[in-house]
């Protein structure tokens, strides 16, 4: 599961990949600094694996993780292949959510590629270029369909007025994921495409350094234009979070930190977000050797979660011994959860909660 960095050029995309995942990739102040897509492994922050290592003392703890890619700034024309378009679109169709970049600052030493800052404008014309793709894409699929729906066929009838209605929505300059669809419809007729458009998106804000907190008249700007669109928008100095990562020692991060009136890097708050948009949360397991967060998808159930340490777990998987976080950190240890018969056996028809700490019993 990855979630694609993309912006125009120069809104700080390769900066902030940067921070995510000390990467280093190439950064500058011209157009198209990056061509070749920069994936990055980032680790999960999350203060509950911090508090289990306090109350196991393992020998080693694994943060989960999630794939951050950084893709080629955009430009107005892309769809038609100006700039690196079509690179970029196919480099973005292969991921699973986006993180959309959008300028909140003046600097006038930093280019804009249209010259003047607009942070509507910029994220209107990165839709307007990924609608134009995702149009091309639907008509394609339109046009044999509707063949199949002349015959009488009522189920090509169904997808026909379905991928109508996301065209027409599309030619009304909306994005796929803002188009109200029954569940049903979007899963049969609309995931299968993979449109652009139709992934989760996360809007991040850059803003300068004293907007770092509240944001400013552009950041209100871009949440009112996004407020149909159910989606998140945080805001982010990109700029001032490279310098944080620079320092040296925790407590110099921790003052800087303190002294702009935040309580934690904002890149922690985006990658925890990021893992959320691609539907993804953690278990646990914890033992003297290791403490150990795993990704699995919302909705995963025991076996599929057994699976994911190893397939033999889930092909042979018998039940899972299941301690909530909670109780874990309440009792202080595995043996005392035990003893107040707070520990749970679940089957395979178990979905695993976030957070849980588990034991699975298998058999191959």
């Amino acid at each position: 599961m990855k979630a694609g960095i993309v912006g125009l050029p120069n809104v700080g995309k390769s900066t902030l990949f940067n921070c995510l995942s000390n990467a280093k990739a190439q950064s500058a102040n011209f157009p198209f600094c990056t061509i070749e897509p920069n994936i990055g492994v980032v680790n999960v922050p999350d203060s509950r694996l911090t508090k289990l290592e306090e109350l196991v003392k393992p020998m080693r703890v694994q943060t989960a993780t999630v794939d951050i890619v950084d893709i080629a700034g955009l430009v107005r024309g892309a769809s038609k292949g100006e700039g690196l378009g079509n690179q970029f679109l196919a480099n973005i169709r292969e991921t699973d959510a986006i993180i959309h970049v959008i300028r909140c600052f003046d600097n006038d030493n930093i280019i804009h590629v249209d010259t003047t800052i607009d942070p509507v404008r910029d994220k209107e014309t990165i839709d307007f270029e990924l609608q134009l793709k995702d149009l091309e894409t639907l008509e394609k699929r339109i046009d044999r369909v509707k063949k199949t729906a002349r015959t009488g066929n009522k189920e090509a009838q169904k997808e026909f007025d379905v991928l109508e209605k996301v065209r027409l929505g599309i030619e009304a300059a909306m994005s796929v994921r803002a188009i109200e669809l029954g569940d049903k419809e979007r899963e049969e007729y609309i995931t299968p495409l993979q449109l652009i458009t139709d992934k989760p998106v996360l809007y991040v804000c850059n803003v300068d350094e004293n907007s770092a907190v509240d944001g400013n008249a552009y950041v209100n700007a871009v949440k009112e234009a996004v407020k149909d669109e159910n989606a998140e928008v945080i805001i982010l100095a990109v700029g001032t979070e490279a310098d944080i990562t620079e320092l040296e020692s925790f407590e110099e991060r921790q003052l800087f930190l303190e002294d702009l009136g935040l309580h934690e890097p904002g890149a922690s708050v985006l990658i925890r977000a990021a893992y959320k948009l691609l539907k993804q949360q953690t278990y646990f397991t914890a033992g003297v050797k290791e403490v150990r967060a795993w990704t699995i998808n919302i909705g995963d159930s025991a076996p599929q979660a057994a699976g994911v340490i190893h397939t033999d777990f889930e092909k042979g998987f018998i039940r899972a011994e299941v301690i909530a976080y909670d109780d874990f950190v309440s009792y202080g240890s595995e043996a005392k959860v035990k003893e107040a018969g707070k520990m749970r056996v679940e089957g395979k028809e178990y979905i695993v909660k976030d957070g849980d700490v588990m034991h699975f019993r298998f058999n191959v």
